[in-house]
């Protein structure tokens, strides 16, 4: 059940960020930030959902390794775009707070089953 849960928001998470970043217009820079927010986020969700079948406890935790980075590098160019596009302030807000929570979340369970 506890998998299930992430698994839905990290899918969640990421089409969020992707309907949001329909909204941005596509200048040079918001082109690569929206790429790399996209690439960071849905490997993030990819990642998770291929740790709910990993065939051992090393696997595991390898794909939770990615999956926090990927979280976290998610949560770093969502901050970029905070301090960029002004307007959007309030989305951006609760893009990020679902990114920190997923960090600190994700953070916590590879760092139990690692001691």
């Amino acid at each position: 059940m506890f998998n299930e849960e992430l698994r839905h928001r990290s899918f969640k998470l990421t089409i969020d960020v992707i309907l949001f970043l329909r909204q941005i217009p596509d200048n040079q820079e918001h082109k690569i930030i929206k790429g790399q927010l996209i690439r960071s986020v849905s490997s993030m969700a990819a990642n998770f959902r291929a740790s709910c079948t990993s065939r051992s406890k090393n696997e595991w935790y390898s794909k939770m390794c990615i999956v926090v980075e990927e979280t976290d590098e998610t949560l770093f160019w969502i901050e970029i775009l905070e301090n960029l596009i002004i307007q959007h302030k309030d989305e951006l807000e609760k893009l990020k707070e679902e990114a920190q929570e997923l960090v600190k979340i994700f953070s916590k369970v590879r760092g139990k089953v690692k001691s």
